[in-house]
């Protein structure tokens, strides 16, 4: 063996340095959780089995050439972790295979990377600068030796490799199938680079998946979605019957907004207000994947989750599906979306026609420039103003999806558009969080100020949903300033929860705040309870979710993550939570959560990888 190194001290040089690297940073960027030294152990060790199978073929090149590969490699390797901190910075996720698909949409996401880019990330880069001197003044570091093998002379060495390629697949055969829900989950168990050998393999399979599904492949589905539902509430069916319907995303309004000043100033006040004479459900959390806006689109319109890996609007968009505006048009509704985007992104322009949408009012409808724009397209504000142009034209009941954009990340908003000072801390994006907030609040009086001017209102179910969290896990320790302590695990859990408003012209005095644990997947079947259309109408409706009104409703949430919240237990992370306190109880009083939630996510992604639906 030292023989082997004395022949090849680059290489080893090499494979130690990255291998530091990689071991250090993703310790210290993703969410890695070792309570066993075995834990610790593996973690350490999975990333260099990796790089030994990556660094070793350099051993068959030429000796001149060999420095060159082994700095190729290391750019390569260095590209992949960097890009997942920057990535894991907002989204707390890994970037998946399917993820790659949304390279057409970079253009759109620039200025949300570049705020993503700190200057100290430069550190990142030391050892490709190293090992790029060592390779550039190569003459001078003779000792770096490097050596060519022959292939009669390998046979170890491939011997080893196809060891260690056995080791790794063995592993993923090992996995906890809940693992496959949570990504942070899959790194701390195989390594960064490991997994994304493990995603290639999934990715294989699940576009194959429709060649071998079959008509059969409903039956288990069918049975648990059977057991599993709950009778809708019959007093509520039908009462907004034949009124049109606005559904409105908020984009990354999180609930712990609501009701809460800033330098004694409401935060968002016009909402506070419509909650008044609304349903408000603040036990509602979204659902969402790697999709974010588009998966709560999808969870909103068709009561299945949204894929674990990529988002259904990019990989699946050729999929069958029965989803709420198919079924609102064919119950004589006329069917459109406002997003002042281009038509294109996310493959919108294909999804939508398929989820059911007869008319798609994008950036071409719209008067954009750089005054009325900032960040990712046109301002709340004028895009209320604009779209109202088109929704007092279109013919009723309609249904129609407003996609709002201003309270996007990074926070982006000119001071004269400022209806709120900033928070301070240390967080510019925690602090610019709160006037983009107030400013889509402001947008939103101002749509219902115009929606009763044009005699709409009165006719109007009205539906305002937050689409995903708004700030990152990254940003915790300035938003604990905000909220006044340090937030643990079950704050984080709570910090899902985004707000769901309902308000029903003529049931202003009934209304209330509900606290049915609950989410994005429930709000297809409360929608067609409230209009008087039957769940199962012909059997056509394949629904996770439940009426929200439901007397017998479960309270019950399962996240795209795995995590699963009812009133009484939280299950996250291989931990098991009270719901109210946090207390941790021993895991085992979880186990049953987890199969359920686990099952859920399964099935849907079953149907959605089989395109099962073609077969109804």
């Amino acid at each position: 063996m030292k023989t082997k190194i004395r022949e090849h001290r680059f290489l080893f040089l090499c494979l130690l340095v990255v291998w530091l690297k990689t071991f250090i940073v993703s310790g210290l960027t993703f969410y890695i959780n070792m309570n066993e030294m075995l834990q610790g152990l593996a973690f350490a060790i999975n990333p260099l089995l990796f790089l030994f199978i990556l660094f070793t073929p350099g051993v068959f090149f030429r000796e001149k050439f060999q420095p060159t590969y082994y700095l190729v490699i290391s750019i390569l390797l260095s590209v992949v972790l960097y890009s997942n901190i920057v990535y894991h910075r907002e989204f707390s996720d890994i970037i998946t295979l399917p993820m790659l698909l949304m390279g057409a949409n970079m253009g759109d996401l620039t200025t949300s990377i570049f705020a993503l880019i700190e200057w100290y990330d430069i550190l990142y880069f030391i050892d490709i600068f190293l090992i790029s001197f060592f390779v550039w003044r190569w003459e001078k570091f003779r000792w770096l030796t490097t050596k060519q093998v022959s292939f009669r002379q390998s046979k170890t060495a491939v011997f080893t490799l196809f060891f260690l390629l056995f080791i790794i697949f063995a592993q993923f055969k090992t996995l906890d199938a809940a693992y496959t829900f949570n990504r942070n989950q899959l790194v701390q168990t195989l390594g960064l680079f490991n997994y994304y050998i493990y995603d290639a393999i999934i990715h294989t399979q699940t576009r194959t998946q429709p060649i071998f599904s079959e008509e059969g492949d409903w039956d288990s589905i069918i049975r648990f979605l059977q057991e599993k539902h709950v009778e809708p509430n019959r007093e509520m069916f039908g009462i907004a019957e034949g009124m049109n319907v606005i559904v409105v995303s908020l984009e990354s309004v999180e609930s712990f907004v609501i009701g809460e000043t800033l330098h004694g100033e409401e935060i968002t006040p016009f909402l506070n207000e419509l909650i008044e004479d609304s349903f408000y459900f603040d036990n509602f959390y979204y659902q969402t994947g790697q999709g974010k806006t588009s998966d709560a689109e999808f969870l909103i319109n068709n009561s299945l989750y949204p894929l674990g890996r990529g988002a259904v609007f990019l990989t699946h968009d050729d999929n069958k599906f029965r989803t709420l505006p198919e079924t609102l048009f064919r119950n004589g509704y006329s069917t459109n979306v406002f997003h002042a985007n281009y038509r294109t992104f996310y493959n919108r322009d294909v999804m939508y026609p398929n989820l059911g949408y007869e008319q798609y009012y994008s950036f071409s409808y719209f008067d954009i420039s750089t005054k009325n724009s900032v960040g990712w397209g046109l301002k709340d504000i004028d895009f209320i103003e604009q779209s109202m142009e088109y929704l007092v034209e279109l013919s009723e009941p309609f249904y129609s999806t407003f996609i709002t954009l201003t309270n996007h990340f990074p926070y982006d908003l000119d001071e004269e558009d400022h209806f709120i000072e900033p928070f301070y801390s240390e967080s510019h994006i925690v602090n610019q969080y709160f006037p983009t907030v107030r400013y889509t609040d402001e947008a939103m009086r101002i749509f219902v100020e115009r929606l009763k001017e044009t005699g709409l209102y009165e006719n109007t179910v009205l539906v305002m949903y937050g689409d995903h969290y708004g700030l990152a896990e990254s940003q915790y320790d300035a938003l604990g300033q905000f909220l006044g302590k340090e937030i643990t695990v079950h704050d984080a859990v709570k910090l899902e929860r985004v707000p769901l408003i309902i308000h029903i012209p003529g049931l202003e005095g009934a209304t209330g705040t509900m606290s049915t644990v609950s989410g994005q997947v429930d709000v297809m079947p409360t929608l067609l309870n409230l209009l008087g259309i039957e769940e199962m109408e012909g059997a056509e409706h394949i629904m996770f979710g439940s009426d929200l009104f439901a007397e017998d409703r479960e309270d019950f949430v399962v996240l795209r993550d795995g995590t699963v919240i009812t009133d009484g237990l939280i299950y996250t992370n291989e931990m098991c939570l009270k719901s109210e306190t946090g207390e941790s109880v021993p895991l085992r009083e979880c186990e049953e959560l987890r199969e359920r939630g686990m099952t859920e996510l399964n099935y849907s992604d079953k149907i959605i990888y089989g395109d099962l639906l073609r077969f109804k």
